[in-house]
C-alpha cells in the first residue's frame, strides 16, 4: 500500500465468517479501496454472536486491509440460555407475526426494543470507544465510517467525532426508526421516543449520510440538513462454475423470506396456472433458499403446493450466486407496506446480472421497481397485480418451454461494486 494512501477507519459488526446481506456491503468495498488510494482499517467484534455463518467469505476479505478486533458483551449470548433458536431469528430479523407470538416471543421483543437501546450491541460502544480513540490518535486517522445497523455502531462515530473531531460519515444500509420490524419490537412510548431521539442526533452530528435508496435519502432529509449521499448495493464479478439451467420450472427465493413478506398473491397465482394450464403442474419447483418463516411455509402447505416445494435452507454465498444463475425465475418479494418502499434488497444486484428474469412483488412505488424497469431485468408488481402477474408468469412459463427464457440486462455497469467503491472514494476525498 502507497504511504501516501489515505487512512479510512470501517467500524462494521458485520465481517466475514458472518453471512447474509449485512456482510457484503463493506466486505465488497474494502476490495476496491486500496485501488482507489484509500487504505482500510476494518474495526470488527472479536467475538460476535452472528446469526448466519459462512467461512467461506472469509478468503474474500482483502489481504491489503487492517483488521482490528475489540471484545463485545451481547445480550443474545445470555438469552440463547433461554431459547437458542428464538434469539437467533430475532436477531436475524426474523420475528413471528404478532398473531402467533408465544409469550416468550413477546419477552423477547420487548426487551429488545426497551432495554437495549438503539440494539442489544450497544454494550460494545464505551470499550470502542475508549480503544479506537488511543488508535486513532496514534495512526494519524482523520475519517471515519460507522456502518448500521446495528446502529450502535453510529454512537462510537458520534462519541469518536465529539471527542476528536474526525470526519464521520454515517452508512445506514438500513432506515433506522421506519424499517418494517421496528414497530414489531412493542416499544414504550419512552423507548419510542429515545430510538426517534437517537435517529435525530446521529444524522445531525455526522458530516455526511451515506444511504442506499432515494427514499431513505428523502426521509432523512426531512430530519436533517446534513449531506446525505445515496450509494447503491451493488454486484462483483464471481469466480462460480457455470451449471446447466434447471429442467424444472423453477421459482427461486434467495434469501430470508419472513412473514410479513408471504406473497399470497403468488400462492394463488400458482394455484390457478396448475388448475388452468396443461402440464403447469409436470414442470413447476419452488426454490427456497435461505431462512423461512413458519408462517410462509404453513401458507404454502394452505395452498397445497407442497409437493412442487424444494426448501434447501441456508447454503454459502458462492452456492447461492450458482442457484441464481441456473433456476429459472428469480423471486424478489419485499413487505407490502409504506416503510418498506425504500429497501432495496442486496440480492437484487446479483439478480439483475445472472441472466434470469426476476419477478418482483412489493408496495407500489418501491425504490427497487425503479431499478429493475430501468434495467430490463424483470417485472414488478403490487400486491394487487393478479392478472398481470399470472400473465408474465404464463409468457416465462411458455418461454421456459421453448428454451428461450433469459433477461437481458441493460445499464448495470453502474451498480458494479467496483463502480460503487470508487464513487464511494470521491465521495471520501472530497473532504480532503
Amino acid at each position: 500500500m502507497n504511504p501516501e494512501s489515505k487512512k479510512l477507519l470501517i467500524i462494521t459488526y458485520y465481517w466475514p465468517p458472518a453471512g447474509g446481506p449485512g456482510v457484503q456491503r463493506w466486505l465488497k468495498f474494502v476490495k476496491y479501496l486500496p485501488d482507489c488510494g484509500v487504505q482500510p482499517i476494518v474495526y470488527i467484534p472479536e467475538n460476535p454472536t452472528y446469526p448466519i455463518v459462512d467461512e467461506n467469505l472469509i478468503k474474500e476479505v482483502s489481504d491489503k486491509a487492517i483488521i482490528l478486533k475489540h471484545k463485545i458483551f451481547e445480550p443474545y449470548q445470555l438469552a440463547s440460555f433461554l431459547s437458542k433458536n428464538k434469539t437467533k431469528k430475532i436477531s436475524s430479523g426474523i420475528i413471528p407475526n404478532q398473531k402467533k407470538q408465544s409469550f416468550l416471543d413477546k419477552v423477547f421483543l420487548w426487551i429488545r426494543g426497551n432495554l437495549f437501546i438503539p440494539d442489544a450491541r450497544v454494550f460494545w460502544v464505551k470499550p470502542s470507544v475508549l480503544f479506537l480513540e488511543k488508535y486513532i490518535l496514534e495512526h494519524n486517522i482523520d475519517t471515519i465510517v460507522t456502518s448500521g445497523p446495528p446502529h450502535s455502531l453510529h454512537l462510537i462515530g458520534l462519541e469518536l467525532k465529539q471527542k476528536l473531531n474526525v470526519k464521520w460519515f454515517a452508512d445506514f444500509r438500513d432506515p433506522w426508526t421506519t424499517i418494517g420490524y421496528h414497530k414489531s419490537l412493542r416499544l414504550s412510548n419512552y423507548a419510542a421516543k429515545k430510538h426517534k431521539d437517537l435517529e435525530y442526533k446521529m444524522l445531525n452530528s455526522a458530516d455526511t449520510i451515506i444511504v442506499t435508496s432515494n427514499t431513505t435519502k428523502t426521509e432523512f432529509q426531512a430530519i436533517t440538513t446534513k449531506p446525505i449521499a445515496v450509494i447503491t448495493n451493488g454486484y462483483d464479478t464471481e469466480n462460480v462454475v457455470k451449471e446447466p439451467l434447471d429442467t424444472k420450472f423453477s421459482l427461486a427465493h434467495i434469501g430470508s423470506f419472513l412473514s410479513e413478506r408471504n406473497p399470497k398473491v403468488l400462492w394463488e397465482t400458482l394455484v390457478d396456472l396448475i388448475n388452468e394450464t396443461p402440464d403447469f403442474k409436470s414442470h413447476l419447483e419452488i426454490k427456497l433458499i435461505g431462512a423461512v418463516s413458519q408462517e410462509v411455509l404453513e401458507t404454502i402447505a394452505q395452498f397445497n403446493l407442497n409437493p412442487y416445494l424444494n426448501n434447501l435452507g441456508y447454503v454459502s454465498h458462492s452456492e447461492a450466486i450458482a442457484h441464481q444463475r441456473k433456476s429459472q425465475v428469480l423471486l424478489l418479494i419485499e413487505i407490502n407496506s409504506e416503510d418498506t418502499k425504500s429497501i432495496i434488497p442486496g440480492k437484487l444486484f446479483e439478480y439483475m446480472v445472472s441472466g434470469r428474469p426476476i419477478i418482483a412483488i412489493g408496495p407500489n412505488g418501491s425504490d427497487f421497481a425503479e431499478i429493475i424497469t430501468n434495467t430490463n431485468t424483470g417485472v414488478f408488481f403490487d400486491y394487487s397485480e393478479k392478472m398481470k402477474l399470472k400473465s408474465v408468469l404464463l409468457v416465462y412459463y411458455n418461454q421456459f418451454l421453448e428454451g428461450k427464457l433469459q433477461s437481458n440486462g441493460v445499464g448495470l455497469q453502474q451498480y458494479s461494486r467496483k463502480s460503487l467503491t470508487e464513487k464511494l472514494a470521491k465521495l471520501l476525498n472530497n473532504y480532503e
